[in-house]
């Protein structure tokens, strides 16, 4: 039987502090506490989606403002996600996912290359309750940066802000996923230079 692929994941700054349990053939639980009820509910989402089971514990400086928290949470999951896939060897390496909600449609793509680039199309301002939209891209930076993979996100169209950034986070859980999955008819990794 092939080795669970999970890790736990904790840090700690003056800002913030992080602990995440993802595993990535999971069940699609999710278990996020950050004292921001949208933001958990989009890591739930996420989690529902891809299939992962990830629980989020993050206390940060909500007296400032979401920021440091949102950007942390993604940089503690991108970690987390290197850690529990370990080698990519066998990996599909690529996932995508058009996704609507309602009148929203977003798509997102997934490389998962071994070098970090993020792109971002689409408009997203405003707020829903305490959330600033602004952070969503804080998030996927970070996640980017640790994950160490390409990740594109295009917001096609859409009138609600909820909606919209909720098509983001679903399309993000299936397209992560369908490129973390293995395939056994992959010998090494899904390269002719032999490496990623």
């Amino acid at each position: 039987m092939a080795k669970a692929r999970q890790a736990k994941v904790e840090r700690q700054t003056k800002e913030t502090d992080i602990k995440i349990k993802l595993t990535v053939d999971g069940e699609g639980m999710g278990d996020s506490c950050t004292a921001i009820p949208f933001f958990d509910h989009m890591l739930n989402l996420f989690a529902r989606h891809g299939m992962f089971d990830l629980s989020v514990e993050a206390k940060g400086d909500l007296d400032v403002d979401t920021h440091h928290t949102v950007e942390d949470v993604g940089i503690v999951m991108g970690k987390a996600l290197k850690e529990a896939i370990g080698s990519a060897e066998g990996l599909r390496r690529y996932g995508h996912a058009i996704v609507p909600m309602d009148e929203s449609l977003a798509m997102v793509a997934i490389d998962m290359s071994g070098r970090p680039a993020f792109v971002w199309n689409g408009e997203l301002q405003g707020r829903i309750a305490m959330f600033d939209l602004e952070v969503v891209k804080e998030f996927f930076k970070g996640f980017v940066g640790e994950a160490r993979c390409a990740l594109h996100v295009n917001v096609l169209y859409g009138d609600n802000l909820h909606h919209k950034v909720e098509a983001v986070f679903k399309g993000f859980g299936k397209a992560l996923k369908e490129a973390v999955t293995r395939d056994e008819r992959i010998k090494g990794v899904l390269s002719t230079k032999g490496m990623l």
